[in-house]
């Protein structure tokens, strides 16, 4: 007698259990499911793509403005009052938030190609939609903060443009068997030319955004200038405290062509290096003169000055995370430093026969020195030693008088808007160098019309090749010790290399694409369709299909004879057998 008994066998499927777990805390078999999602969750799919995308250029935003990480603590501290190292929370969180939010991406393409029905559980949309706002916020805050760092992203992009269409190119042709899949197996066919649309739209200006692709390192080789020179912006302040002497000494140790540096007038007249409008910073104002620590530095007289030390702030805030490679000796240096006086900057650089840029600030309405402050300043130069030519005068008050005093000096000015002058006011103006800050771009008038371009601040080798390749002559870093590591631009193509690698890459990415879908069309066409009601009688067939197995009934036959006693299943081959 044979008795025929109905039994449901499962096949164990520990990652989709795993997949649809962690994305929707759905780790029961019975509520995955296979059917289309909905328009809700489809929504909240379009906001995790939106906040994947945006957190994606917040990461690098934060990326390229690593050159001006100091500028910008900077700003803060004369927000705050209070030094401290911001760009930490901000790199931590932004890192955080961007590899959760793309986690879920991940999760929720392999929804797509295995063909489960998304839905993102209520802790990940409180998740999403936090990091969302968070980044919204902070891109707001930070534009209207420090808008003029999004300047350097354009300049950037001439730099990673043509690996940043690569690496686009390789992510959109790999998503091609997921768009496959969903066409094949799409039964409306609406969807299906809405699904082939938009990913060929997409394909087709990745295949040809290299036409609006511009990089002044795409160039024949023979055409590459010297490498520009560099300046030693604060002297090497990675290495020592800016604006002393120990700073410019590490400077010109690492052959940079001339000393930049911020001059503030004393009570008493004498021109020294400050960058800040108070001392709290730099100095050791707190403990000699509590009650005078908020006061403008300009408001203390040389010798109140001399007697503050100007190093011990290096070693307890290291602004630059280099304290630790120094040795004892070097320590000692540093937190015995003072500060420094123009003269003795100016003499530091006749000595070694650089040239010498600095920014003068004009001292508050109630200074003894307020309106002759450019001619004690002047007086300094002259006085130091240095020869005319070796001096970058960057003060555009009473220039003609200087001019007339100091003829040998080099006329340059501190300009944030190059762009917008034209090249006869230029000329008119009798400047013959410009120093520019990374704020705007710059053009090639210099190169014309033989003026001289010096941009700052310039502190990695990516944006210094880029400067070089451009035909910049000069640069002023915070970085020389890394600026004088680079011997060669980063990058270098000819415009028929960089074709070839284009047209290549289209051609690859074409051919891949399009045998992908050949593949999953034929896959997708020789899948038989499976129901609940159909009669499976082996294992192999079985285990021909992972799409639409997912709970399968055997019939199970048996004989009386076996010996195996009723109502007690044995196991044979994977499968449970029942007798009666």
């Amino acid at each position: 007698m044979v008795k025929h008994q109905p039994l449901q066998v499962y096949e164990r499927q520990l990652c989709l259990s795993c997949l649809t777990g962690i994305y929707g805390c759905r780790w029961k078999r019975y509520q995955r499911s296979h059917d289309d999602t909905t328009k809700w969750e489809c929504l909240w799919s379009f906001i995790l793509f939106c906040t994947f995308s945006l957190l994606l250029v917040w990461l690098y935003f934060w990326w390229e403005a690593h050159n001006d990480y100091s500028e910008f603590n900077w700003f803060l501290y004369n927000r705050s009052g209070e030094w401290s190292d911001g760009t930490v929370p901000i790199l931590a969180a932004t890192a955080a938030g961007f590899t959760y939010i793309a986690f879920l991406m991940i999760l929720a393409l392999c929804h797509v190609a295995v063909g489960q029905q998304l839905n993102l559980h209520w802790l990940h949309k409180i998740g999403v939609t936090a990091g969302l706002l968070t980044t919204i916020i902070s891109v707001i805050s930070v534009t209207q903060l420090w808008g003029e760092e999004w300047d350097v992203v354009w300049i950037s992009l001439q730099a990673t443009g043509p690996f940043l269409h690569i690496g686009a190119l390789a992510a959109v042709t790999a998503l091609a068997w997921l768009m496959a899949g969903q066409v094949a197996r799409a039964e409306k066919t609406r969807f299906q030319l809405m699904v082939l649309l938009v990913y060929l739209s997409v394909l087709l200006t990745l295949y040809f955004i290299p036409l609006s692709i511009t990089s002044p390192c795409i160039m024949e080789r023979g055409s590459l200038k010297a490498a520009p020179t560099i300046i030693g912006h604060h002297g090497a302040p990675m290495l020592a405290p800016e604006n002393s002497l120990l700073s410019f000494n590490r400077a010109l140790q690492r052959n940079v062509s001339g000393l930049e540096a911020d001059v503030t007038i004393s009570l008493d007249g004498v021109p020294f290096l400050m960058r800040d409008r108070t001392l709290r910073r730099t100095t050791n104002v707190r403990r000699v003169f509590p009650e005078r620590q908020y006061d403008d530095a300009s408001l203390f007289n040389w010798t109140d000055l001399s007697s503050l030390n100007a190093g011990q702030w290096f070693l307890k805030d290291d602004p630059f995370w280099t304290v630790q490679y120094m040795s004892t000796s070097e320590r000692w240096s540093v937190g015995n430093q003072t500060v420094c006086s123009l003269e003795q900057m100016l003499k530091l650089a006749a000595r070694s026969k650089s040239s010498a840029l600095f920014t003068l600030h004009r001292p508050p309405p109630n200074h003894p020195h307020h309106h002759d402050w450019v001619n004690l300043t002047l007086d300094t130069v002259l006085r130091s030693g240095i020869p005319q030519r070796q001096v970058m005068w960057t003060v555009d008050s009473n220039r003609e008088m200087v001019r007339k005093a100091a003829p040998g000096l080099q006329q340059t000015t501190a300009s944030a808007h190059l762009v917008s002058l034209k090249t006869s006011t230029l000329h008119h103006k009798g400047h013959n160098s410009y120093t520019v800050s990374l704020c705007v771009y710059f053009n090639r008038l210099y190169n014309e019309n033989n003026i001289s371009l010096t941009l700052h601040s310039v502190n990695k080798p990516w944006l210094y090749s880029l400067l070089w390749c451009s035909g910049v002559p000069s640069v002023s870093s915070e970085a020389p010790q890394v600026l004088r590591k680079v011997h060669y631009p980063l990058w270098l193509m000819s415009p028929d290399e960089y074709c070839l690698i284009w047209i290549s890459t289209d051609l690859i990415s074409f051919a891949v694409v399009l045998g992908i879908f050949i593949f999953q069309k034929w896959r997708m066409s020789g899948m038989r369709s499976y129901n609940p009601e159909q009669i499976m009688l082996s294992a192999a067939v079985r285990r021909a299909s992972r799409d639409v197995n997912i709970m399968k009934e055997k019939l199970i036959f048996s004989e009386v004879s076996n010996g195996v006693s009723s109502d007690e299943p044995y196991t044979e081959n994977g499968f449970n057998y029942y007798t009666n």
